[in-house]
């Protein structure tokens, strides 16, 4: 939507409002040696390019006139920078002269100066001194006595952010904002709890924020979508002190959806705006978060002004017009199906949970979702412990030395006891020997414990690096590509070999790990189209031999493991690893799923999801349930 509002008479409350504008005025002349119609000229223009109408009014013959009439002139431009720049006088008769300057003023929230020729007309007073003989026209050469500059900014709508297909996955959406006047309420207590009922958010916090505002202002309380208002509004709209107003918000098909990857578009911060660069006002929506603020230059586009003068004769005139250009879309990697399932896998999810998606075949990221209860964007920049799901590294790491096969038969007991440290199964379920395969597929943390110390001592280092662990990809907006610490001793060494020891990942991360088993290598991961990320360090491929064996032990996960509700999903076979993975003290438990089903690689994560009896297998049951086929 265009954003259109006057210059005029508003340019000390714009100024209040950006904050952060710097004035830098400056003024040069060209040489003169040391005629004193220029000088003159020099300290009355100088004095414009300062935003100061006093100090240029001192400089006329008539400073009495002068002050009043620079006042509306100079408040409607608003200037953040001028060069006004004199030339040579001429002479225009006895005492009299004109000295021509080249203007070019920097115009609040505008991306190119206004610039103009004019003339300065100057005398010589009866104390022989010169002056500026005061005209309006010595600021434009069209103004004259009661004319106003008019300066009228619009700001093109905003373009949009696509999916890989060209959908849009944002729109303007119309809403209204729920606020209170405190001087229209009669009962605060009484109204904060009344809308927080209804409304669902924090009365403490709406009796806070109208205690402190002025009695006139309007106290947002929430931004709802119009048609969610419109189903509260019999409740809330007659409350004594509720006040409502209409907008629009650029955001996804519901309420959160792809946030905060996205990220949001409204009114900025001082530092959301000075983040934003020129061009922008305060009063603007601009994006603040997310790939919205990543991008806002290219998806706001720059303004354009049309300056007029508002004559005496109640006519306007055109003096002057400064070109904006649209904001161009932004094409993301992201397939809105695919996004969709991701988001109403989460849908209702209580804990902080994320599901990203990748296709190994070119590494477009094609799903970030994140639950509404997430504290920031998990999804991409979450460090957490991989639990078992590290089992994928540690088993190339076996496989590739040759430590073991997926047939070679391993002990997986209830508990091992290793350099002091005494590691379990879960429950301590005990599964004497089994293959390998199966020791994967049933998670036997006491079976990887064990084949780990017969590794080499720099294997799961190796191995971690050739899944992108410590890759430190670069993406527009934070991520976390997975951090390893070698082991000081064997019981950290089998820690790491379960992922329950300095392993750190991100669900990115985790969908990279799959990825690779189905791609070969660690393929570059992108998230807006044509802007493949860059390594800090680059990985290397796994040895192509495992992965036919990976794969296998992956796919035994499903058919006869601890994801076997899988099995039955829709879109072919899927392959994966379970996590669980314990922190803290008492120690909680975070729940994973990383998985492969033909071209898709993804990781499911919810955060003490173990712990509070909501894992990850049925949330990515219903996400591969979901896709779209």
């Amino acid at each position: 939507m265009a954003d259109r509002a006057s210059h005029r008479g508003r340019g000390g409350a714009r100024r209040a409002a950006a904050g952060a504008i710097v004035v830098a005025l400056v003024v040069s002349a060209c040489s003169a040696g040391e005629d004193p119609s220029v000088t003159a000229a020099t300290t009355f223009l100088s004095a414009l390019a300062r935003n100061d109408g006093t100090a240029a009014a001192a400089a006329t013959d008539d400073p009495a006139a002068a002050t009043p009439a620079l006042r509306p002139v100079l408040s409607a431009l608003d200037p953040t920078g001028a060069r006004l720049t004199p030339g040579l006088s001429t002479t225009t008769g006895s005492g009299t002269a004109s000295v021509p300057f080249a203007a070019s003023w920097d115009l609040a929230g505008l991306g190119r100066p206004w610039t103009y020729d004019g003339q300065v007309a100057t005398a010589k007073g009866s104390d022989g001194q010169w002056r500026v003989h005061w005209q309006l026209q010595d600021v434009h050469p069209d103004l004259r006595t009661g004319d106003a500059l008019v300066v009228d900014r619009t700001l093109p709508d905003r373009a949009p952010i696509l999916d890989a297909s060209g959908q849009p996955l944002a729109t303007p959406v119309a809403t209204v904002t729920v606020g209170i006047e405190p001087k229209l309420a009669t009962d605060t207590g009484s109204l904060s709890t009344t809308l927080a009922r209804v409304l669902h958010v924090d009365a403490s916090t709406i009796s806070a924020d109208v205690g402190k505002a002025a009695p006139t202002a309007f106290v947002p309380v929430i931004t709802l979508r119009r048609s969610d208002y419109e189903a509260v509004a019999a409740q809330i709209h007659d409350l004594p002190g509720t006040v409502f107003q209409s907008g629009t918000q650029i955001t996804g098909p519901t309420p959160g959806f792809a946030q905060p990857l996205l990220g949001e578009v409204t009114r900025p911060t001082a530092d959301a705006l000075r983040a934003a660069g020129p061009g922008f006002l305060a009063s603007d929506q601009i994006g603040v978060s997310g790939l919205q603020q990543s991008f806002n230059s290219q998806l706001a586009g720059t303004a354009s002004a049309t300056i007029t003068i508002a004559t005496a004769q109640h006519t306007t005139l055109p003096v002057g017009r400064i070109a904006g250009a649209p904001g161009a879309a932004l094409h993301t990697t992201l397939d809105l199906g695919v996004q969709r399932a991701a988001e109403s896998a989460l849908a209702g999810v209580p804990l902080a949970a994320a599901i990203v998606a990748i296709r190994p075949s070119t590494g477009a990221v094609v799903a970030v979702a994140n639950s509404a209860t997430a504290p920031f964007d998990i999804a991409l920049a979450g460090q957490y412990p991989p639990g078992s799901t590290f089992k994928i590294v540690t088993a190339d790491a076996v496989l590739a030395t040759g430590t073991a096969g997926p047939d070679t038969t391993v002990p997986c007991p209830g508990q091992v006891t290793i350099d002091g440290r005494t590691i379990p199964n879960e429950n301590n379920f005990d599964l004497g020997t089994v293959t390998f395969t199966r020791a994967f597929a049933n998670s036997c943390n006491t079976s990887f414990s064990l084949l780990s110390q017969k590794l080499p001592a720099d294997a799961l280092a190796h191995a971690a690096a050739t899944f992108g662990f410590g890759a430190g990809w670069q993406l527009p907006t934070p991520s976390f590509s997975g951090a390893f610490t070698p082991a000081t001793d064997a019981a950290g060494q089998a820690a790491n070999a379960f992922g329950q020891g300095t392993d750190l990942v991100s669900p990115f991360s985790e969908a990279l790990i799959a990825a690779t088993v189905a791609h070969g290598s660690t393929p570059t991961p992108s998230l807006v189209a044509g802007q493949p990320a860059t390594a800090k360090n680059p990985p290397p491929a796994p040895p192509a031999a495992t992965l036919p064996d990976l794969r296998t032990v992956m796919r035994a996960v499903v058919t006869d493991g601890t994801a076997t509700a899988l099995g039955g999903v829709p879109g072919g076979p899927v392959l994966g690893k379970t996590g669980t993975a314990e922190h803290g003290d008492p120690p909680q438990a975070h729940s994973w799923f990383t998985g492969i089903q033909g071209d898709l690689a993804f990781a499911v994560f919810v955060e003490n999801g173990q712990t509070s009896h909501v894992p990850s297998n049925p949330i990515a049951q219903k996400f591969l349930t979901a896709l779209p086929r």
